[in-house]
Order: structure tokens, then C-alpha cells, then sequence
């Protein structure tokens, strides 16, 4: 089997990912390209691909598509000094991979958790961004009366499945981010104080954190234009949340 055919194979099975190996034989005939529709089942297999015809999108493929339209929301917990345990509802922009840090309360009642819901929607709608996919698990804090506000609105709630992270893995991606790069070299006094260093990491994620997704921009900044002269780079450090968090800058 020519390896260009087999590199065929193997990008439309990638780009589509409820394609069986029939529907991609078809595709390929369709090309111009004579292939047993056998072959093509070997390829998948040897790839370590389900050669099988998937009825609807993957889940991967559901994200990708809807990226524009999904907010994804969790809870996390932080350790305060005085030996309390407190609650961080956050929530991210599939799209842009904008995080929104919701609040945070020592105990997650469902009157805080709604209100923490229609706060949100007003930024939303502040900020004119539309949301028709609302993803969160199914931690009791996510109440029937949260889902309602936004089903309120017109958007649609999906709770992943029990006990698989992966379903909603941007934002628990975020949240290994924000533990790694604050939380876990950061001494938080108060509530108070946990909120105020949360604050600053949210906006030093959303406006100057690199995302390979986007390209190496941040979520609320493009990339620069790129430097034409560079044997006169001169970089200034900007230092956040007490020289945790490291920014850098061109000195124009």
C-alpha cells in the first residue's frame, strides 16, 4: 500500500471522527482513489483506529464544533492558613479560553451556587457573548435550580459522565494551571486574600498567558506584531502576586 494513500486514509478518519471505514472508502472513491474497501479497514485497524461505522460526532469532535458556543464550569479547592477549606467555582470560554473566577464560599449552597449562575449570565451578556452548550459534572453542588438558569436562557445543560475528568478537560486543565502556577507557591490568609491573588491570576491568564491553542495569543490579546529589529530587544519583568507570576514585555 503506497504510504500517501494510507496518510489519506488515516486524515479523514482523524478530521472525521464518527466516519467508519466505509464511509471513508466512499470518500475515496469519490477522489478518485482505488482502494478495496478491505484495505481501508486494515489501515484503520493497524492504526489502532475502530474501523467500525460510529453513529453521531465523537465527544472530541462535539467540543471542537461547539467550541464557540461552550462554557464549561467546576469547582476546585483551596487550603487557607487557618486551616479552612474553601470552594472556587470557575468557569471557561471553549472558544477564546477565557476563565471566569466566579467566587468562592466555605459552603456551596445551592442560593450561592444560582446566584453565582445569573452573575454570570450578566457578564455574558455584558460582554455579548452567547453560550448554547453549558458543561459542568455531576458534583451536588450543581443543582437542578442552577441548570435552570440557564436553560432560562436558552442554553442547553450537559453534565459529563461519572467519574471521567476528560469530558470536561479544559477546564480542569485550568484548574492543574492554576495550582501549579499559584496555588501551590502561594500562603492564602483569608478568603479575602484567596480571592485577591485569584483575581490577579485571572487576569494575568486571560490577558498576557500564552495558549497554544490560540496560536501562543492570550484569550483578550492578540499576538504583537513581530519585532524587525532584533539587536535592540530590551525585555522588561513585570512581577504579579508577590514575583510568583513573571510577565515580560518589550520596553518600547
Amino acid at each position: 500500500m503506497r504510504r500517501d494513500v494510507r496518510s489519506v486514509v488515516l486524515r479523514l478518519a482523524r478530521e472525521n471522527e464518527s466516519w467508519g471505514y466505509r464511509r471513508i472508502h466512499g470518500e475515496l472513491a469519490g477522489l478518485g482513489i482505488a482502494v478495496a474497501p478491505s484495505t481501508v479497514w486494515q489501515i484503520l485497524k493497524d492504526a489502532g483506529i475502530s474501523p467500525a461505522r460510529r453513529d453521531g460526532p465523537g465527544w472530541a469532535e462535539f467540543l471542537r464544533s461547539q467550541a464557540q458556543a461552550m462554557l464549561a464550569l467546576d469547582f476546585f479547592t483551596a487550603d487557607l492558613l487557618n486551616g479552612t477549606k474553601v470552594y472556587v467555582l470557575a468557569a471557561i470560554e471553549h472558544g477564546t479560553r477565557r476563565i471566569r473566577i466566579l467566587g468562592a464560599t466555605e459552603h456551596p449552597i445551592q442560593s450561592w451556587v444560582v446566584q453565582q449562575a445569573r452573575n454570570l449570565l450578566m457578564d455574558l451578556e455584558d460582554a455579548k457573548t452567547s453560550v448554547k452548550f453549558v458543561l459542568h459534572d455531576r458534583d451536588a453542588s450543581f443543582t437542578t435550580a442552577f441548570d435552570a438558569v440557564f436553560q432560562a436562557a436558552g442554553a442547553r445543560v450537559v453534565r459529563s459522565a461519572i467519574q471521567a475528568p476528560r469530558m470536561n478537560s479544559i477546564i480542569e486543565r485550568w484548574i492543574g494551571s492554576c495550582r501549579r502556577e499559584l496555588l501551590d507557591r502561594t500562603l492564602a490568609w483569608n478568603q479575602r486574600h484567596l480571592m485577591t491573588v485569584l483575581r490577579e491570576y485571572e487576569d494575568f491568564y486571560n490577558t498576557h498567558r500564552p495558549h497554544r491553542t490560540l496560536n501562543q495569543a492570550a484569550p483578550l490579546r492578540p499576538l504583537p506584531d513581530d519585532v524587525t529589529d532584533l539587536d535592540h530587544i530590551r525585555v522588561r519583568r513585570r512581577d504579579r502576586v508577590g514575583g510568583v507570576i513573571h510577565e515580560y514585555r518589550l520596553v518600547a
